[in-house]
Order: C-alpha cells, then sequence, then structure tokens
C-alpha cells in the first residue's frame, strides 16, 4: 500500500505565500527522491522541483528564487514553501515519488492565485 497525499493548496492573492504539504507512506521515504508537478487547466503537466536523498534541489526556470523543496525523512513529508505567487502559479500540485524501479503520484491540490 502506497500512498502519497498532497495539502495546504487553496486560494492566495497575488504576492502571498503558501506551503504545500506531501506525506508519503508504503515507501522506504529516504530511498526516493521527491518532486513537485503542477497541471493548469488545458495545460501540460510541468516538472516545478525535485529534491534528491542528499538534499540536492533542482528548480524550473519560472519558480527560481520564488519556491524551497525539502523534506523531513523521519516524517517522510516532502514541503513545497511558494513565495511572491502569481497568477501564472494557479494548477493542480501533484507528489511524486520515484527510485528509478517505482513511480508513485499523490491524487493533487489546488493552488489557486488570484485577486
Amino acid at each position: 500500500q502506497v500512498q502519497l497525499v498532497e495539502s495546504g493548496g487553496g486560494l492566495v492573492q497575488p504576492g502571498g505565500s503558501l506551503r504545500l504539504s506531501c506525506a508519503a507512506s508504503g515507501i522506504i521515504f529516504r530511498n526516493y527522491r521527491m518532486g513537485w508537478y503542477r497541471q493548469a487547466p488545458g495545460k501540460q503537466r510541468e516538472l516545478v522541483a525535485f529534491i534528491y536523498s542528499d538534499g540536492s534541489t533542482n528548480y524550473a526556470d519560472s519558480v527560481k528564487g520564488r519556491f524551497t523543496i525539502s523534506r523531513d525523512n523521519p516524517k517522510n513529508t516532502v514541503f513545497l514553501q511558494m513565495n511572491i505567487l502569481k497568477a501564472e502559479d494557479t494548477a493542480v500540485y501533484y507528489c511524486r515519488a520515484t527510485n528509478g524501479g517505482n513511480n508513485y503520484w499523490g491524487q493533487g491540490t489546488q493552488v489557486t492565485v488570484s485577486s
């Protein structure tokens, strides 16, 4: 039984902040690299950020300097801190866990940035 559960989405004004969480169960969390993806209506899903077991990170150019990905291995949780949010950040945000041999997705959490 593998489960990834996202939380923390909601409605926020432009320039505001949100922190997303993804709680994983059923996997050896420390052995997985974790990622956040997003998909806006009518658009393809895109990578937002990745974090590896050693803490190294990767970000899409569109969010560099505004978003921060982190992980808490004892709590089997990955976070996405989103600052200076823009209307174009509006999307469903998905959590992903992968170790090369396995690939799992959460069901997503809605983030809406609007005045």
